[in-house]
């Protein structure tokens, strides 16, 4: 694996700019191009780790501030040790509000610019790119693979919630723009994606004719990934690298994983 280069970067978006956390493949070279869009927690160390691992499959990995209007990474840090249930739910009360100012109104043109400005990082391959996304993340991964079928090749969603739902808005209604090959990983424990929900999902995707694997963690939680929370599941995240590794490989032009 090689020794990912790290930093942050600015994107011009439509009301301003935002940071993002980019992380590189060592040395000189092109490699294809990743936008990982995170959890309800935001930029912060272990999203920074997951960036990193990412590159070293041989990537150019984007993870912006979704929540730019709301601060900078600094000031939208934790503070706290997630892993403590008490300072986790704490936190995340806070961060449901700013998910809530979300709006796929709001959001999408972001999304739009995040793709752009993977796309014009040094080192990148012109062409396709893949996307993942963490909890609320993955809403926004699918919704940009649906926004930008030219260029989106590869999304991975992990524990999503609401994913498909009966509301005119919902993320799986766009899914016949996509072109992308599609790696879905749930939480069997996840109030916010049931198995009916899944059920939609998995038949949005197959009416139109995406490849796709999906898989239910039994055991897991929703936020399984994370490994600075108490829903980490060690099992179910390594699954999820593993998948996603292989979804790139398959999909991405460059060079293979090397996990």
């Amino acid at each position: 694996m090689t020794r990912p280069v790290t930093g942050l970067t600015r994107v011009a978006i439509p009301d301003g700019s935002a940071e993002a956390w980019v992380s590189r493949p060592e040395g000189d070279g092109t490699y294809p191009g990743v936008l990982l869009l995170t959890d309800a927690f935001g930029v912060r160390p272990q999203i920074e780790k997951m960036a990193d691992r990412i590159a070293g499959w041989g990537h150019v990995v984007m993870a912006p501030n979704v929540f730019h209007r709301d601060g900078s990474i600094a000031e939208l840090a934790p503070g706290v040790d997630l892993r403590d249930e008490g300072a986790s739910a704490s936190y995340l009360a806070q961060a449901f509000s700013r998910v809530r100012r979300l709006t796929p109104a709001q959001v999408e043109p972001d999304l739009d610019r995040y793709v752009d400005a993977l796309l014009g990082l040094p080192g990148v391959l012109d062409g396709s790119i893949g996307v993942t996304g963490y909890c609320m993340g993955a809403r926004l991964a699918l919704r940009t693979a649906c926004l930008r079928p030219e260029v989106v090749a590869a999304c991975g969603c992990f524990h999503g919630g609401r994913l498909a739902t009966q509301e005119d808005d919902s993320p799986h209604r766009l899914l016949p723009r996509a072109r992308a090959a599609f790696v879905l990983g749930h939480a069997d424990k996840d109030r916010s994606m049931p198995a009916a929900a899944i059920e939609q999902l998995d038949e949005a995707l197959d009416d139109a004719g995406l490849e796709h694997l999906t898989r239910v963690c039994v055991g897991a939680p929703h936020g399984y990934t994370m490994a600075d929370t108490p829903a980490y599941d060690e099992g179910a995240a390594e699954w999820h690298y593993a998948a996603l590794a292989d979804l790139f490989s398959r999909s991405l032009a460059g060079r293979s994983p090397d996990r």
